[in-house]
């Protein structure tokens, strides 16, 4: 793992993505009593920053491997980003997903020509499912959030944000399977002079919280949280960058990451979903920790149903 390895990687998938804005609100700077800035993933194609990260998995594959197709499993964001990306690259795309995803979800799978192959709902059964079309049609499997090519690709939202804001002391980003951060980090460690990386977690779904506490990967018993996107486990791919390179994880209540949520809409005019409000929330939390810092945070995705808002 290198800096110049990250560097092919953002030239890779520079034709793929979109640069998206960083935004600011000087009456959410006032509130918090920082700077604050906010790289907008929500704004990415496919409405998040997933797209990165299957971006250059599939970019990462020979064309032998390509042709033969890819297959993940996953219910929301990157669902859409591997069948985006597939579709961009002429690859054929199989989403395994548990029968009881949203429809709006599932549909838009199917605009970027994803063949969806439904499954029970839990984890074992998304395993198996995409195990057996990896058998049978020799397809590549990529993971939404424990693949190094993944991670590579996400650390480009930070590199982006930290070639703009070279001064900012830290940056925070929301934890569900570690893909995210763990690319957050590798930025921060390679490009920054010293920023430091903190996730955001909510209370109900702190398996990543527990995991730095004890030094190996938690699981979480509870996942009822709003942040949907937040719901899932750190890898053994993910894990070692967290444990050597991420400051510490906040966590936050459900009514924390609903009220960020809301304030984002409402002051800045931008749709984003649950799981992004995350970060926000721990910031808000913990004002004195962030007073007259320079902050950055990522907003991950904003595919939200806007018929079913929390608030």
């Amino acid at each position: 793992m290198s800096k110049k390895l990250l560097i092919e990687v953002h030239k890779r998938i520079k034709p793929f993505i979109h640069k998206t804005p960083v935004l600011s609100s000087s009456l959410i700077n006032d509130m918090v009593g920082a700077d604050v800035v906010f790289k907008c993933e929500n704004f990415q194609k496919m409405g998040a920053f997933k797209m990165r990260g299957a971006a250059n998995a599939i970019l990462s594959l020979s064309e032998e491997e390509r042709q033969r197709g890819v297959v993940t499993h996953s219910s929301g964001n990157f669902a859409q980003a591997v069948s985006l990306a597939a579709q961009k690259l002429g690859v054929k795309a199989y989403i395994v997903m548990p029968e009881n995803a949203p429809q709006v979800k599932k549909d838009a799978v199917k605009t970027y020509e994803g063949e969806i192959i439904e499954c029970e709902s839990t984890l074992q059964a998304r395993g198996a499912t995409a195990n057996k079309i990896k058998e049978e049609k020799g397809a590549s499997f990529l993971h939404p959030s424990n693949q190094d090519e993944v991670i590579y690709g996400n650390s480009t939202a930070a590199m982006e944000l930290l070639e703009e804001y070279p001064k900012l002391d830290v940056i925070l980003t929301p934890v569900g399977g570690g893909g995210l951060i763990a690319g957050t980090a590798l930025a921060a460690n390679y490009f920054s002079n010293n920023c430091k990386v903190i996730g955001g977690e909510p209370m109900e779904a702190d398996d990543a919280y527990r995991s730095l506490m004890s030094g190996k990967i938690e699981t979480n018993n509870s996942f009822h949280t709003v942040a949907d996107g937040l719901r899932t486990h750190l890898g053994d791919r993910n894990f070692p960058i967290i444990k050597e390179l991420v400051e510490k994880i906040i966590r936050v209540e459900e009514d924390e990451i609903i009220n960020a949520m809301q304030l984002i809409w409402e002051r800045m005019k931008i749709i984003i979903e649950p799981s992004c409000a995350v970060p926000f929330a721990a910031v808000l939390k913990n004002k004195e920790e962030f007073k007259n810092k320079n902050v950055g945070i990522i907003l991950s995705g904003g595919n939200v149903d806007v018929k079913n808002l929390p608030f």
